[in-house]
């Protein structure tokens, strides 16, 4: 391996300890980082834009605050890409739609996961692909074209972040921004082999307030947990803009990695209960992974949650979101649109204020369901997907029969209605060797929990499976 892939290969935690020590720079890992950036543009079309020249400024700037001795922060100097669904000061915010100008805003500032990890000096290398305006569980748009998966090209990456976890598959950087509607870092973080974690709803401040309200969730992706902390320690700060931030975070996640799994309470769903057909090689691996959690001392039983399937409801959430997105746009605007997007806008159009109440109290009671069934079991562990990664380009799998991206994504939309933190685990590979994912949810608030799980995961050598 060539240094400045070498170089690529390594942890945010692993960078920062070699600009320490003197052993390399960050202008040698940015120059890695974009050497990969563009392998991995050119492979699978993850990112929207590459700022070399600002990553390069940037990374500059960093090494001279590590000669000084006085970083800026814990990621001073370490490669970060951000999904184009969040604001990034300097480059424009396109959302994959053309409905959207470079020119049509002065794009001078920063979301706030984004604003927390440039004062703490991380380096931007450039926004990475989206779905329009993040709607489906596939990354494909009518600006960008599609992203194909790291494994197979000729595969989706999964979405809405199917561009961050395809460029972290490929060595782009260890650390990713996303965000997750209904399972949109986890699906394609399960599909690229990464890791990903959507907190509870609240504890990564988000501005401007998403058009899909308390389902969209900030988080990291990275290739392993120990960085996935470390990003949430830095980006769970407070911010004033967003109104509902759960307030400040009591202890580091990062320390929270040390403590044991041993006696904690699993429910260990293969399918939640429902008629979810999972591919044999998808069960054997997460099962392997259950059982891996038992050998290091958690209580595992096999048990569903006492839910049904709130599909229709986040439905009716979900599309009214989306219409309302476009409301503004005239006849030529949203002809414009991806034909799909423009489907579930009509729809979501079509719902009254009634309807929308009626998918509150669904919510409302799944998550006063999820909240009881977490007094008993500390961990709820089920596959993330069904299934691998199919043809990209498409939103539901070749003869599924499914007509949304919510037939065959039926572990991760549910956790986005109750607001729990989730994490997905990669767990092995398919007989096409494609990444097969584990997901772990836990109760509101215990995301310090979730990646402890997952922490032990990797330590014990059940996950890391990626690309780079």
């Amino acid at each position: 391996m060539t240094a400045p892939n070498r170089l690529a290969a390594l942890s945010a935690q692993q960078l920062t300890d070699g600009y320490a020590a003197g052993a390399f720079s960050p202008v040698e890992a940015v120059t890695a980082a974009l050497e990969r950036a563009g392998a991995a543009q050119e492979r699978t079309n993850a990112f929207t834009l590459i700022d070399a020249e600002g990553a390069i400024a940037g990374a500059r700037a960093s090494e001279e605050r590590w000669r000084a001795g006085r970083p800026a922060g814990p990621v001073d100097g370490v490669p970060v890409t951000v999904k184009d669904l969040l604001l990034t000061r300097g480059s424009p915010t396109l959302r994959g739609s053309l409905t959207l100008s470079p020119d049509g805003a002065a794009w001078d500032e920063d979301a706030p996961s984004v604003a927390r990890l440039r004062e703490a000096g991380a380096v931007f290398l450039g926004k990475t692909a989206t779905p329009e305006f993040g709607w489906k569980a596939v990354t494909d748009s009518p600006r960008n074209g599609v992203t194909g998966n790291p494994y197979d090209p000729g595969r989706t990456s999964g979405g809405s972040s199917g561009g961050s976890a395809a460029a972290l598959a490929l060595g782009a950087g260890p650390l990713s921004l996303g965000t997750d509607g209904g399972g949109s870092v986890r699906i394609p973080a399960s599909f690229c082999g990464v890791f990903a974690l959507k907190g509870t709803y609240g504890r990564v401040p988000l501005y401007p307030a998403s058009p899909f309200g308390t389902l969209s969730h900030v988080g990291p992706m990275t290739r392993d947990v120990v960085d996935a902390a470390l990003m949430m320690d830095v980006i769970s700060a407070p911010d004033p803009r967003d109104w509902s931030y759960l307030g400040p975070v009591t202890g580091s996640f990062q320390a929270a990695l040390a403590e044991p799994v041993a006696g904690l309470r699993v429910a260990y769903s293969p399918a939640l209960g429902w008629d979810v057909p999972v591919a044999p090689d998808v069960a054997a691996a997460v099962r392997s992974a259950v059982e891996k959690l038992a050998s290091l001392g958690a209580h595992v039983e096999e048990a569903d949650p006492p839910i049904a399937d709130p599909v229709e409801a986040f439905h009716v959430l979900w599309f009214s979101g989306a219409a309302r997105v476009v409301e503004h746009l005239d006849p030529a605007g949203r002809e414009l649109l991806d034909p799909g997007l423009a489907e579930i806008c009509a729809l979501g159009a079509r719902y009254g204020a009634l309807d929308y109440l009626a998918a509150v109290d669904t919510r409302m009671a799944l998550g006063t369901a999820m909240g009881r069934f977490h007094t008993t079991y500390d961990l709820l562990v089920t596959p993330t997907l069904p299934g691998t990664a199919f043809a990209a380009g498409v939103e539901v799998p070749p003869g599924s029969g499914f007509d949304r991206w919510t037939g065959w994504t039926p572990f991760t939309y549910p956790f986005n209605m109750t607001q729990q933190p989730a994490a997905t685990v990669p767990c092995g590979l398919d007989r096409d060797g494609l990444p097969i994912g584990v997901q772990l949810i836990a109760a509101r608030h215990a995301d310090a929990l979730v990646l402890r799980a997952a922490h032990a995961l990797y330590e014990a050598g059940v996950a890391g499976v990626t690309t780079a």
